[in-house]
């Protein structure tokens, strides 16, 4: 049934073997960098390529401040500590997501409160948010957004879906409205722009992630994107809160060792200095997807109007589940690894006593998405 599908995958990486969903490429100066950094012997939390790393993120994504840490999830995690998320508040996001989102607002000892996406940019939707709130709060005499029973409505996360920005002009106006921190997940979307800004340059915060999956990688790592009052403090936290002195131990809170070892930033610094052509390259085969799906049974997700999405992942919705198991199970048979969109967060056991709104679409995508081989090949731009 999907055999003219898996034999037009190989073609485009010119191989008969297993074709991964999304493998790194290392075709620059990683082994150069890398081997500096071990002749430095400054191999851990310090080092050059660590504020190189960070000076070359904030010029490329024109944000004042990037900080550089151990992961995305870890960035996250700093990113709602400076929005104010305190214990037993609630932070919105949509249960369409990795569950490192939720998992960063529960180390907050937050909750996450589930609103729907929308089905053009997979990402949360403003409309949604808007009628929720509308229903189920109000703002205090405090300034405070509070659902009926008082309990604060902190900070709103939205995840931009595989690359693919979501409503941000939708969803400022929403969060101004009712006073929420806006905080991007924009772990998926390095290289990607909404009407000409960088994501995760619209609110307060930011975060990306470099793990291994990503567009580009250090191995592991995470940034976080924030003005210099807020940048200054998210580097103090994720550097276990320690004072600047040339030899004394001092510590004035507790802080986090999320610190991105130099050896991985080297690597960032090679693969950043990639990043537009693998973003050209990831974009020509997007554009070769959906023309070969053109006019098919299967839906190819584009970038939304306005924007320019990496295509971290490239996706396609099915007819509808059906469909989606058996395009599963004819592509990873014949070694062309596939997979679906992550189950709703808030059917995991760990957070299925979370608040939600009506999940329509979210429920409507699950049943139907499915991520196709999206590497970088390198060789595109010339083909």
């Amino acid at each position: 049934m999907f055999d003219t599908l898996i034999q037009f995958i190989r073609q485009q990486y010119r191989s008969d073997a297993f074709i991964p969903l999304h493998a790194p490429v290392f075709a620059g100066r990683e082994q150069e960098y890398v081997n500096d950094t071990i002749a430095s012997t400054f191999v851990s939390s310090v080092g050059a390529y660590v504020d190189r790393f960070e000076r070359d993120m904030a010029t490329y994504t024109g944000s004042p401040r990037a900080v550089a840490t151990v992961n995305g999830t870890s960035a996250l995690h700093i990113a709602l500590r400076l929005a104010g998320v305190e214990p037993g508040e609630l932070v919105i996001t949509q249960p369409l997501t990795f569950v490192a989102t939720c998992n960063a607002i529960a180390y907050c000892s937050a909750e996450p409160l589930f609103i729907d996406v929308d089905r053009d940019t997979l990402g949360l939707s403003p409309s949604a948010l808007e009628a929720w709130l509308v229903d189920n709060a109000c703002l205090g005499d405090d300034g405070l957004c509070r659902t009926s029973n008082g309990q604060v409505i902190r900070a709103c996360v939205p995840m931009h879906t595989f690359g693919h920005p979501a409503d941000l002009d939708g969803l400022l106006k929403v969060c101004r409205r009712w006073h929420l921190v806006l905080v991007e997940d924009a772990a998926e979307s390095l290289g990607s722009f909404y009407k000409g800004r960088h994501t995760g340059t619209f609110g307060e915060l930011g975060t990306l992630s470099f793990n291994g999956n990503k567009i580009m990688t250090t191995g592991g790592g995470g940034m976080i994107l924030a003005g210099e009052v807020l940048g200054a403090r998210a580097k103090h936290l994720t550097t276990t809160a320690k004072q600047a002195h040339p030899y004394e131990y001092v510590h004035d809170e507790v802080g986090y060792n999320y610190r991105l070892p130099n050896l991985n930033a080297a690597l960032g610094c090679a693969q950043l200095e990639q990043l537009e052509a693998f973003i050209a390259s990831k974009r020509q085969l997007a554009a070769r997807y959906a023309e070969y799906l053109k006019g098919g049974d299967l839906q190819f997700v584009s970038e939304p109007p306005d924007c320019r999405s990496n295509y971290w992942l490239n996706a396609v919705i099915c007819a509808d589940r059906e469909q989606r198991d058996a395009l599963l199970a004819a592509t990873n048979n014949a070694g062309v690894m596939t997979r679906p969109i992550w189950a709703l967060m808030n059917r995991l056991p760990i957070y299925a006593h979370c608040r939600k709104g009506e999940l329509v679409n979210a429920e409507w995508l699950e049943e139907r998405v499915v991520n196709l081989p999206s590497s970088v090949i390198l060789e595109a731009a010339d083909r």
